[in-house]
């Protein structure tokens, strides 16, 4: 099975800030952007399209379903990270008001977000949505339009790498990961690519 991991589109908000379940739409830069995602993937088979129900995700794969026939399915599970007290604010505005957690981030060793999820829960989620995929034929192509923390792990789990990594992984706005799956081994096949956005 092919798996298309898709990052939403930049928003209207400051890109440094930590949206998580705000549901914010893109601009139109991210619109720009998608648009020359989805000319990119023009000529790729997709079968079906999965994507986070949050209105930059759920854009973003409405706007490469226009050039295919594929049935978008919205997953819950696909959401971003719920940051709790940290919700929209900056790095510099959690130093300010989280002194120890800003440190966590700094050093990229957090699981855990005040009033919000665990890394652990996240990944819960995101285990329940691959469970999911296993329905699918092996001739199938698959397209998952999701945000930074569930792309991320996503890839970690589908690649049997430790959630420790997470953090270890770059995934830009409206970039494209392939893994190809095989029985008893994934492969990454491409990772964070934005050679369309150029």
């Amino acid at each position: 099975m092919k798996i298309l991991l898709v990052r939403h589109g930049i928003v209207v908000a400051d890109n440094k800030r930590f949206l998580g379940r705000l549901d914010l739409p893109l601009c139109e830069s991210g619109v720009r952007q998608v648009k020359r995602l989805r000319d990119r993937l023009a000529g790729e088979k997709i079968d079906v399209i999965y994507t986070s129900p949050l209105r930059r995700a759920a854009a973003t794969a409405e706007i490469i379903a226009a050039g295919h026939q594929a049935k978008v399915i919205t997953r819950d599970d696909l959401c971003e990270c719920d940051f709790g007290k940290i919700e929209g604010l900056t790095f510099d505005e959690i130093q300010l008001r989280y002194p120890a957690l800003a440190e966590e981030l700094r050093l990229r060793r957090t699981g855990a977000f005040p009033g919000g999820e665990t890394l652990e829960q996240l990944n819960e989620r995101i285990l329940a949505f691959l469970k999911t995929l296993e329905k699918h034929q092996p001739e199938e192509t698959l397209l998952i339009v999701a945000h930074g923390g569930p792309v991320r792990l996503l890839i970690c789990n589908l690649l049997g790498l430790g959630l420790e990594h997470w953090v270890q992984f770059r995934i830009e706005n409206a970039s494209l990961s392939i893994v190809e799956t095989y029985p008893g081994m994934n492969i990454l096949d491409l990772f964070n690519d934005v050679s369309h956005l150029k």
